[in-house]
């Protein structure tokens, strides 16, 4: 057959540089149950600069790693309205809320708050209830680091639609873009965000205290920030994209030519 003996009785090992990068593979993997290779990749870039995507899969399929697929739900027909998309940090916030338990059976409320354009968490607020005046109060102390955005999108939800928040709307000049009742799609930017958000953080996770949900939830809102790759902003961490793009918006202003006044 050509083949040689010393072949066929002596199978190829793998050098010590593949085993480490096929076990940090795994490890990775594991950790994220939802990253397919591709987004394994992205993380392993900075830890093994050159590697190939086509190696890490042929490592990734060598150790029986898939992700496994969810089942598609069949909706009625309906019409879809289109989003507008943001072109600048800070341009849209969208906002909504996503429900869980602690070990003993008592409610959890989360408000998650996401930049449409960056898609960075600007904020994920954990407690019992939260009111409209809550909202408010979140928002004022995000802006506080990130400035106030030009609109905010949310839902029909009382929270939102309290005069607390209106209010609060008016005072700074905020756009309200509110939703049709029963058309989540329209708010699909945050949607997409908390599936994740159940996914990846509380589905993985057993509350036994309001204290160590809103640790982790924080430690894994920093890991979607920071570190966790997004393919619609070039496959890096959102925070990294915003950075970018402020240091561009930035230098633009800078360099922007100045027209006198005529008079």
């Amino acid at each position: 057959m050509g083949l040689s003996r010393d072949s066929y009785r002596h199978p190829p090992e793998a050098d010590a540089a593949t085993r480490e990068l096929a076990a940090r593979i795994v490890e990775i993997a594991h950790v994220r149950r939802r990253f397919g290779y591709r987004r394994i990749h992205d993380l392993l870039r900075p830890e093994f600069p050159g590697v190939n995507h086509k190696r890490v899969w042929r490592l990734y399929a060598a150790a029986n790693l898939a992700v496994r697929k969810r089942k598609k739900v069949r909706r009625p027909p309906a019409e879809r309205v289109p989003l507008q998309a943001a072109r600048s940090v800070n341009e849209v916030w969208s906002m909504d809320f996503v429900s869980d338990s602690l070990a003993n059976g008592r409610r959890l409320k989360c408000l998650t708050v996401a930049d449409d354009f960056s898609h960075e968490c600007v904020d994920i607020a954990v407690d019992y209830g939260i009111s409209g005046e809550y909202v408010t109060r979140l928002l004022d102390r995000a802006a506080v680091f990130r400035g106030y955005p030009a609109a905010v999108r949310t839902d029909n939800g009382p929270e939102f639609t309290s005069r607390a928040f209106i209010a609060w709307a008016q005072r700074h000049h905020i756009r309200h873009l509110l939703i049709e009742p029963g058309r989540p799609m329209q708010n699909g930017y945050i949607e997409s965000f908390n599936g994740k958000f159940r996914d990846e953080c509380l589905n993985e996770h057993w509350f036994q205290s309001l204290a160590q949900a809103r640790q982790t939830i924080a430690a894994w809102r920093r890991d979607y920030n920071e570190v966790r790759p997004h393919s619609s902003i070039g496959r890096i961490a959102p925070a990294r994209f915003a950075e970018q793009q402020r240091r561009h918006a930035g230098a633009a202003a800078q360099h922007s030519p100045v027209i006198p006044e005529i008079t």
